[in-house]
């Protein structure tokens, strides 16, 4: 039986008490805050996942959601829906620049002779093939220690693409030169403009979901390296609390922390040094 549709002048909207249930459940899962001036966004996001499940409105997505034991089938999807994706190759590069001239030279002088390093918000992967374009670079030019990269995201479908390692030749202009001969791959055949990641660094990183909410992290050994940029403007104080301190657990002494450039954990009791501009070393 078929979903009865709207009357043609009748528009689709998110009703009060329905933003307010999924504004509440995002937040619990994804610890992402929706303010009422979302709505607009949200109900554009969610007719994809409407039109998905071969229904006709969002009301009727909602009570499908709330009341039809889907929500767990369908959670993973509806967060991909409302995740941001924002991401560029040397993003906020200065951090970029510390990394090369005072972070790397200080973890090689300490004799760490494999690097491990956690990109937290991977997004589509430019974050974690920016980073390992870097380590690799290092590890070649100066013998240095070998490295291995963990890329998470709470989004299933970026992830895939971060995988994948195949973007769009303007997304890689911010790479310089002499890396990007290094370490991108042209597609062949004409009029194809999409480029490709280097084998040696898709080999060098482990993609995998991780939901930043989750009481502990299961990523291992400890990080020489934490990059968690422009993540924590999403969530509220008590929550980036929790998330920094479960983040700085999985830091080894000595290891560093980046955050995004307008971001602060002024305030927040925490064994870590600040050594640049949103860069922090673990005691």
């Amino acid at each position: 039986m078929g979903h009865a549709a709207l009357a043609p002048d009748t528009p689709d909207i998110l009703g009060d008490r329905d933003f307010d249930r999924l504004s509440a459940l995002i937040n619990r899962v994804a610890g992402i805050k929706m303010p009422r001036n979302k709505v607009l966004m949200l109900e554009g996001r969610l007719r994809r996942r409407v039109r998905a499940n071969g229904l006709a409105t969002i009301a009727q997505y909602c009570n499908w959601l709330f009341t039809g034991n889907n929500l767990d089938g369908e959670i993973v999807y509806l967060i991909n829906a409302v995740t941001t994706n924002k991401t560029d190759f040397f993003r906020e590069p200065r951090h970029f620049d510390f990394l090369v001239d005072s972070v790397l030279p200080d973890l090689a002088a300490k004799g760490r002779a494999s690097i491990r390093a956690w990109s937290a918000a991977c997004s589509t992967g430019a974050e974690p093939y920016t980073m390992a374009m870097l380590l690799d670079a290092f590890a070649r030019d100066s013998q240095g220690p070998d490295f291995g990269i963990l890329a998470t995201d709470l989004d299933t479908e970026v992830l895939e693409i971060a995988r994948r390692g195949v973007f769009p030749g303007e997304m890689v202009k911010p790479v310089p030169p002499v890396l990007r001969q290094r370490y991108v791959l042209q597609a062949l055949g004409a009029g194809r403009t999409e480029v490709r990641m280097a084998p040696s660094l898709r080999s060098a990183i482990g993609f995998a979901r991780l939901n930043l909410m989750d009481e502990r992290y299961p990523v291992g050994e400890p990080m020489d390296l934490i990059f968690c940029r422009n993540v924590l403007i999403y969530f509220d104080r008590p929550t980036q609390e929790r998330v920094v301190r479960r983040l700085v657990s999985c830091l080894r002494p000595g290891g560093y922390l980046f955050l995004g450039h307008s971001e602060s954990i002024a305030g927040i009791d925490l064994p870590l040094v600040p050594v640049a501009n949103t860069v922090f070393r673990r005691n």
